[in-house]
């Protein structure tokens, strides 16, 4: 049973056209997957800077405190000694 040119032409036609588009959307999957991956690495740096920052700042304040409270201890020692012998 012969079949109709224009069918054939047709079904050849849309496989070419397939053929054709899948390496720009292949491409484009590539691209897109990059993108995301490249922005999430940028946030992930952004948050890890953030937090290190935080760190920081807290080791900051608990270094004066202790050189605050270093003196006081002292004099409060000193104060002691001087009540006790008096």
């Amino acid at each position: 049973m012969p079949v109709n040119e224009q069918i054939t032409d047709s079904v050849t036609q849309v496989n070419t056209k397939v053929v054709g588009e899948t390496p720009a959307m292949a491409m484009g999957n590539l691209l897109m997957a990059t993108g995301q991956a490249l922005s999430n690495a940028a946030h992930n740096a952004t948050n890890n800077q953030q937090q290190a920052s935080i760190t920081m700042q807290t080791a900051t304040v608990q270094g004066v405190n202790s050189l605050m409270s270093t003196g006081t201890s002292v004099i409060g020692r000193s104060a002691e000694s001087i009540i006790e012998k008096g």
